[in-house]
C-alpha cells in the first residue's frame, strides 16, 4: 500500500514538474512565435484591436520587401566580421586575465579583482562618450574595427573564466612545473584544453552581445555600408508610420543564426554556466 502511495506521489510530482516546464517553455518561446506570426501578417492585422494571433492569409512577401529595403548581405558580413573579431580577441584577453587571477599570486590580486567586479555596477552608457572620443582620436570611427575594439575586454567574462579555471586541479600545474613547463605552457597546454565548455559559453555570450548591440553601432558609424544588423533593422522604424510586419520579418532573418548556433552548442553552454559556479 505504501509503495502505491509513493508511486502515486512521484507520478503527481512528475506531472506537476512537466506542467511547470511546459508553461515556462511557452513564456520563453512565446515571443519568438509572436515575432514569426507577425512577420507573415498584413499591416492591417498588426495594428488590429483586439489583437489577432494568427494571420488570415500568410504574407511571405514581407521577407522580399525587407530584402529589397535593406542590403542584408552587407549587414550580415559586417555583423559577422565584428562578432568574429570581438570573439577571437576577447577570448585571448579574457582568458589570459582570468588565468592570472586564478593561478598566479601577486600583490593586490584580490583588490584588483573586487575593483573589476565593482565596475560591473557602473552603467555602460557612461563610457559611451569617452569610448567614442577614443575611436575618433584613433581614426576608427565609421570602421568595423572601431565597433569591435571596445568590446574586447569583458569583466563578466573574466569572472566567468576565473571561476571555471578554479575548478581545474592545481596539482596539474605543479606536475607541469616539475617537468619544466612555464606559466604560458600551463595556460595553453593544460588550462585551455580543459576549459572548452567555459570558452564556448563565453563565445556564445560574446556573440549574443555583439549581435544585438544597437547603441554603439549607431553612435560610432554613420555610413550605411558599415552598419550591422541591429542598426540596419532600426532603419525600418519610420518617423510617422512603422510597418511592424516588415520589422518582424527583418528580426526573424537576423535572429536565425543565433538560434542555430545555440542549438549546436547548447550542451557546452549549459556545462560552462553550471561549472562556473562550482567554486568561488
Amino acid at each position: 500500500m505504501k509503495k502505491k502511495v509513493k508511486s502515486g506521489e512521484s507520478l503527481g510530482s512528475s506531472v506537476l514538474s512537466h506542467l511547470f516546464l511546459l508553461i515556462a517553455a511557452f513564456f520563453a518561446f512565446g515571443p519568438f512565435l509572436w515575432m514569426f506570426l507577425t512577420s507573415i501578417k498584413s499591416y492591417e492585422e498588426t495594428i488590429r484591436i483586439p489583437l489577432k494571433f494568427f494571420p488570415t492569409v500568410p504574407k511571405w512577401d514581407n521577407f522580399e520587401i525587407v530584402f529589397s529595403k535593406l542590403q542584408f548581405s552587407i549587414l550580415y558580413f559586417n555583423t559577422f566580421f565584428v562578432t568574429i573579431l570581438m570573439i577571437v580577441f576577447q577570448l585571448l584577453v579574457v582568458t589570459l586575465c582570468a588565468f592570472a587571477f586564478a593561478r598566479l599570486n601577486f600583490p593586490g590580486k584580490n583588490f584588483l579583482f573586487l575593483f573589476m567586479l565593482a565596475l560591473m555596477m557602473v552603467p555602460s552608457q557612461i563610457f559611451i562618450i569617452p569610448r567614442f572620443k577614443l575611436m575618433v582620436s584613433f581614426g576608427l570611427s565609421n570602421t568595423l574595427v572601431g565597433l569591435a575594439l571596445p568590446g574586447i575586454f569583458n569583466i563578466f567574462g573574466v569572472f566567468l573564466m576565473k571561476q571555471f579555471f578554479e575548478t581545474i586541479p592545481k596539482e596539474l600545474d605543479e606536475a607541469a612545473r616539475i617537468d619544466g613547463a612555464g606559466y604560458m605552457t600551463i595556460y595553453w597546454r593544460i588550462v585551455i584544453p580543459l576549459s572548452k565548455s567555459g570558452i564556448v559559453t563565453l563565445a556564445i555570450l560574446t556573440m549574443l552581445g555583439s549581435w544585438k548591440d544597437l547603441m554603439w553601432p549607431l553612435i560610432n558609424n554613420s555610413l550605411r555600408e558599415k552598419m550591422t544588423l541591429a542598426a540596419g533593422l532600426a532603419m525600418l522604424i519610420g518617423e510617422h508610420t512603422t510597418y511592424y510586419e516588415q520589422v518582424m520579418a527583418g528580426a526573424v532573418i537576423a535572429v536565425l543564426p543565433l538560434i542555430v548556433i545555440f542549438i549546436l552548442f547548447q550542451k557546452q553552454f549549459v556545462e560552462g554556466i553550471a561549472y562556473s559556479g562550482l567554486k568561488g
